[in-house]
């Protein structure tokens, strides 16, 4: 554009030698002027924003660096926002009698100082009249006396800001008043350096040193590119109070406390105040604002499926059924295990499965059907990692696993939009809380909003107690020598977008009847706790990252119940989530993974609900069930750690029910009675460190209501039930412990050990209803001195025998035992097992052959006697309906050893 015949960039040169005024007017002429005044932001704007007395740097003072994003902007919100405290100035007038006979008055100009019309602040007040200007010029103005200012006035130091200094106790019983450009010093009679009980006072770059600032309800407060040192500002039953851009240094105690419900009576400022918040820029995030709450992982290359064996069970189908494959002729190798135990080697078998069919049945497939339903595990979050972990990959998690952006939780749920959108009491907003004692303290139903703050090197940023609510969106909370946020005595409110990192003590901390939401923040690398919920604490945590803490990521104890769900927790250097001290809370959907400890521990008494979670990739174990641990632990993966799938320890009644269990380093089960035990366990496993942050548990215990769960039923045994347990690199369920135990309805596929062992049980280890497949040792095997009745349970395609046993009190009942590599049953020397009601024994033939093996010679009713042993037995025997194998059955058959020699059962021996 040319405007008469000059080019832009001379009309934008001289433009810029404008007023405000001016320039205001040259927008106003045609549509290109106000286009080009527009185009003078980087210019003229700035030029304007910074010269001003009354206004630093837009990101003052935690950005000063970062230019905003419109310095027109920036300049016309502070200048709305400087002349507030004159928006009552028509209504003062109207007042006045004979109000048509009236000229508009004119604002005077009072000059305070050596030289000047005035001596002291005092004597200007005197001769002051409505909204008139006192001008305080460069010096120490100190007043002797209580300054009560009972006409409205504004008060601006002349020159630099630290050139006039104002030592003087001020007590403000007028509707409004302005002070800019001071540095504010308490007097030698009082701490206090200003305070006002109904009026609206406005504080524009100033500096407040060493002593108190009191706002009471219905008194209204406006700080703006201030500086507080040591200075504590009170606020009691304020409606509404906005502090934004300024600084906090060094505080003795608190630096802001809010305090007392907002009062219902409110003076002519709210309104205006309310206003100017809504129209001024938010905090509030956007869709391009939340790339910090996204995960940065890399991509991982496509996981391996695993092949399947042909077991169907009916009513269900496993997800971690391997496909049937067919070894090659002469891929087989036999090797002795301990103990005796044949174990089966097929070198093309990459997952442990087996086929149950030989190298000549190619042309028929077998497919075994169980006589029973399995309850198959429930679909469960990440149900995708089916396959192995490949070696050195990174982790990609499912689209449906990505954290949510801020803005799409808060549009998902109305509780929350409508507590981030809502102001009342005191709005505190881009300010700087650095090296002191604490931040911001809320309390007796106080009310505070923080935004966009950043709370470092301080004892603590924000603690809120006493029914009061805070909502703090998009904060930096970090370095802190206690807890970053520390809510208690029903504190809550809403916690969102906020960045909690390195403190000392833990970034959240819940105690005491508190509730509050805590909703897309990034909490880590604490020395301690990333959350801590305790003492009847309470709270949603939703959609957070809470990684590297050097404890656990979320601990709960002394009955905190909180609701845990669709949080990721990883890379901590103890468990992810810790429960203790008769903690409870939902734990439901959440990614916890590449923790140094267990993803989730629970111990003495913690009795949590662990559900549809992804645990995956630990250090250590997956879940870890402690001394006296309890709980509902339902519908997780639990995949790829180093250590047990999940690991139960004395005295614990878990109900472990529908978990994936898979690709763990060890067992994928694991029980163990740290009271019989020597010590230390496999895995190096032992009781781990106390979390506890708050000393003597009784002190805690005497504080909190003893209420029970009615929906938590009672659980007097262990259980672990209708799990799916495969692919693990030890036993798919270890047993070495005194206390009764159930095992019900479980599918343990394909494990790089046995499928169970029973190594101690001196109470009933009950295995009942599971499927037992295609692990690389046998199916079940029981040491000596164990008490273990096996009923009802598939045991198919093992590679060594289908089950071993030397327990001096194992019961063998209605088993269907098929295709193994070994032995149906062997019993070793001492061993006392009773098999009953039918079990069925079918052994695969050997390849070698394609005969059909010779019926045994026993008659209906034999007994054998040789040098080793004694045997008395009744046999039925018929041929199978399926070509080339035998199957028999047992009607209560003992067999009992009498030496060292084993006495070895097999039907259609090899």
């Amino acid at each position: 554009m040319e405007a008469g015949g000059l080019p832009l960039e001379l009309w934008r040169m001289i433009l810029g030698y404008l007023h405000l005024p001016d320039l205001g007017r040259c927008s106003l002429v045609c549509r290109a002027w106000h286009d080009l005044i527009l185009s003078l932001d980087r210019t003229r704007w700035r030029q304007l924003c910074l010269d001003c007395i009354e206004c630093r740097h837009p990101n003052w003072p935690n950005q000063p660096d970062v230019e905003p994003e419109s310095w027109r902007e920036a300049f016309k919100q502070h200048y709305l926002a400087s002349k507030t405290w004159t928006k009552n100035a028509a209504i003062l007038e109207t007042s006045v009698c004979f109000s048509l006979f009236r000229r508009r008055r004119t604002r005077r100009t009072l000059s305070v100082g050596p030289g000047h019309e005035f001596h002291s602040l005092g004597s200007a007040l005197a001769m002051a009249s409505l909204f008139d200007r006192i001008l305080l010029f460069p010096g120490m103005h100190e007043e002797q006396g209580e300054v009560i200012l009972k006409v409205p006035v504004e008060i601006v130091g002349h020159g630099k800001l630290g050139e006039v200094a104002l030592l003087a106790s001020i007590d403000q019983q007028c509707s409004t008043m302005h002070l800019c450009n001071l540095v504010f010093m308490p007097a030698w009679f009082s701490p206090f350096m200003f305070k006002t009980t109904s009026g609206h006072v406005q504080f524009d770059n100033c500096n407040f040193e060493n002593g108190h600032i009191q706002v009471h309800g219905p008194g209204t407060c406006q700080m703006k590119f201030c500086s507080f040192k040591n200075t504590h500002v009170f606020l009691h039953n304020v409606p509404l109070c906005v502090l934004e851009n300024c600084e906090f240094v060094g505080s003795e105690n608190n630096s802001v406390t809010v305090e007392g419900h907002p009062s219902s009576e409110k003076n002519w400022a709210y309104a205006y105040l309310l206003g100017l918040i809504k129209s001024s820029p938010s905090v509030l995030p956007t869709e391009d604002s939340d790339s910090l709450m996204s995960l940065d992982l890399e991509s991982r290359d496509q996981a391996w499926s695993p092949r399947t064996c042909g077991i169907v069970i009916e009513g269900s189908q496993s997800p971690t059924s391997p496909a049937s494959s067919s070894p090659k002729a002469g891929s087989q190798e036999a090797e002795v295990g301990s103990d005796g135990e044949r174990v089966a080697r097929t070198p093309d078998s990459s997952d442990g499965g087996l086929s149950p069919s030989g190298e000549d049945e190619d042309e028929d497939q077998l497919t075994y059907r169980l006589s029973y339903q399995v309850q198959g595990p429930r679909p469960v979050l990440g149900g995708s990692f089916l396959g192995p972990p490949l070696p050195g990959a990174s982790i990609q998690l499912p689209s449906c696993l990505v954290l949510n952006s801020l803005q799409q939780e808060l549009q998902k749920d109305r509780e929350a939009m409508a507590l981030a959108s809502s102001v009342q009491g005191c709005l505190i907003r881009k300010c700087l809380f650095r090296d002191g004692k604490g931040g911001v303290f809320v309390c007796s139903y106080g009310r505070a909003k923080m935004e966009g703050n950043v709370f470092r090197n301080l004892t603590y940023a924000v603690r809120c107690i006493h029914n009061s609510k805070i909502i703090m969106l998009r904060n930096h909370i970090h370095h802190c020598r206690a807890s970053g946020i520390f809510l208690r005595l029903e504190g809550g409110g809403l916690i969102a977008g906020n960045n909690i990192y390195h403190n000392a003590e833990a970034g959240v901390d819940i105690r005491k009847k508190s509730n509050p939401l805590i909703l897309c923040n990034q909490i880590h690398h604490g020395l301690r706790s990333g959350i801590v919920v305790l003492g009847n604490g309470k709270g949603i945590i939703r959609n957070n990252q809470i990684f590297s803490n050097k404890e656990a990521g979320i601990y709960i104890l002394y009955h905190g119940n909180p609701v845990v769900s669709q949080n990721h927790i990883f890379r901590g250097h103890a468990a992810g989530i810790a429960v203790n001290e008769n903690g409870r809370g939902l734990i439901t959907e959440n990614v916890i993974r590449e923790n140094q400890w267990g993803g989730v521990d629970i111990r003495r008494g913690g009795v949590p609900v662990l559900r549809s979670n992804l645990i995956c990739f630990g250090y250590s174990d997956g879940v870890v069930v402690g001394d006296e641990g309890k709980g509902l632990i339902e519908g997780n993966t639990i995949y790829a750690n180093k250590g047990c799938g999940v690991w139960m320890m004395s005295s614990s009644l878990p109900h472990v029910t529908s978990n994936h269990v898979s690709y763990n380093g060890l067992y994928g089960v694991a029980v163990f009675s740290q009271k019989d035990g020597s010590g230390e366990f496999p895995g190096g496993h032992g009781a781990q460190e106390s979390f506890s942050e708050d000393g003597d548990a009784i002190l805690w215990e005497t504080e909190l209501e003893k209420d029970e769960d009615p929906l938590r039923r009672p659980v007097t045994v262990a259980l672990v039930e209708s799990n799916s347990v495969n692919h693990n690199g030890a036993s798919g369920l270890y047993v070495q412990s005194s206390e009764a135990l159930h095992v019900i309805t479980n599918v343990i596929h394909a494990n790089g050990d046995r499928g169970i062992t029973v190594a101690q049980s001196s109470q009933l280890t009950r295995v009942a209803n599971n499927s037992i497949s295609c692990n690389r040792q046998s199916g079940v095997k029981v040491e000596a001195q164990c008490k273990v009745e096996l009923r009802g349970n598939g045991i198919y395609d093992n590679r060594g025998h289908g089950i071993i046993t030397k327990g001096d009190s194992t019961v063998v009942i209605e088993n269907d035992i098929i295709g193994n590599r070994g032995s149906g049953l062997q019993l070793l020397p001492m061993s006392d097992t009773k098999c009953k009601a039918a079990p069925r024994l079918w052994c695969r033939r050997t390849s070698s052959s394609r005969a059909r093996p010779t019926r045994p010679s026993f008659s209906r009713s034999q007994t054998t006697e040789n040098a080793s042993c004694k045997t008395t037995s009744s046999w039925s025997s018929r041929k199978s309906l399926t070509r080339g194998a035998w199957r028999t059955h047992l009607h209560g058959l003992t067999l009992k050893t009498l030496s060292e020699d084993p006495l070895l059962l097999m039907v259609g021996r090899r």
